[in-house]
């Protein structure tokens, strides 16, 4: 967990509920308005220390503040936080994680300048919309070419490919508990499957699996670096490491990739409702959209070109998901998986 401030000074996010009982109690009613904006995120950290400079360019009169969470430790925290928010807005977290919370009415409906030119199905249906998406990240096998040669692996095409006996103990995957990457792939094998399926296909993928990460960039990372063979990620850290050297090859799977849209939204109940909004303004403005851009083959604006690495394509490869029913469903999923394969999960 970490705390990014203005200017980039990174403090332990240990500090940041008493640096922010300090400042909201210093401006309490009848004191001075903050211009402090305090934001949750679940966006990579490497994205944050590219995008929160140009923000802050873009809105010197606020001061940012930024926390950092893996999703589903985020969702947690929020849900905790509900009767009392210490956030102002969230930035960049699951539209399944953002449906629960418009569900406990914690969001309060915004819309953002220029969310006409945001596609449909990257926003809630209200007017105003509960939240607002900027960009869809995908799964992806990300797989280390060396050691396939050193183990003699054949490279996965297919969701089906990575149930093959000769993958035991190369693959790692993102628990769904933690991390929204490993939620979005659970979620799209129980809706490609069928639930009674889909829960047999990951029981059969769990005899293959070394560890289950708490991140869901860790497994390709660990792909990159040549701890294992292959990890169940998703498509911009793969593509990225690529360009970078790194000895992997990325596979969206024949099937298709499920995804998740990354989505914004106004907390009720926010400190700062004002700054709040201009942040949320320039969080969908072309600007911002130029930056989701380099990570991001899907973001919420069309016109956008994919990253380098990524196929053209890749809008028309994803599977199709239902938000709804995986936030709907999420509790009993991740009870249900927990109770099946939590002995593998990397520790803290």
């Amino acid at each position: 967990m970490f705390t990014y401030r203005s200017r980039k000074h990174i403090v332990a996010g240990v500090f940041l509920i008493v640096l922010l009982s300090m400042v909201l109690g210093a401006c309490g009613k009848g004191g001075e308005e903050t211009k402090k904006v305090v934001i949750y995120t679940a966006k990579e950290n490497e994205e944050i220390e590219e995008y929160l400079p140009v923000a802050e360019a873009a809105l010197p009169d606020l001061d940012l503040e930024v926390l950092r969470l893996s999703t589903g430790d985020l969702t947690a925290r929020l849900l905790a936080e509900k009767d009392n928010p210490q956030a102002d807005l969230i930035w960049g977290t699951a539209a399944t994680s953002m449906i629960i919370f418009q569900n406990e009415g914690m969001l309060e409906p915004y819309a953002p300048q220029g969310v006409d030119a945001i596609l449909p199905q990257f926003k809630d249906s209200g007017n105003p919309p509960a939240w607002v998406g900027v960009d869809a990240y995908l799964t992806a096998f990300c797989f280390n070419t060396e050691l396939a040669k050193q183990y003699d692996l054949p490279m996965p095409e297919s969701w089906e490919d990575l149930l093959d006996p000769v993958y035991k103990g190369h693959i790692v995957m993102p628990n769904p508990a933690s991390s929204g990457t490993g939620f979005m792939f659970v979620s799209s094998v129980l809706q490609g499957l069928g639930e009674d399926a889909g829960w047999d296909y990951l029981k059969k993928l769990d005899e293959n699996i070394a560890i289950y990460t708490k991140s869901g960039s860790k497994p390709c990372k660990l792909a990159g670096s040549g701890e294992y063979a292959i990890g169940i990620s998703f498509a911009f850290v793969g593509a990225r490491l690529k360009r970078e050297g790194a000895p992997i090859e990325f596979i969206l799977p024949k099937e298709g990739s499920g995804y998740e849209i990354e989505a914004n939204a106004l907390l009720k109940g926010a400190h700062n409702p004002d700054g709040a909004k201009q942040f949320l303004d320039w969080a969908i403005s072309d600007e911002a959209m130029n930056l989701y851009a380099k990570y991001f083959a899907v973001v919420a604006k069309p016109g956008f070109p994919a990253p380098e690495g990524m196929p053209s394509d890749t809008a028309d490869r994803l599977f199709p998901m239902d938000f709804k029913w995986s936030s709907d469903n999420r509790d009993a999923i991740l009870e249900q998986w927990s109770n099946l394969f939590a002995a593998k999960t990397e520790s803290d």
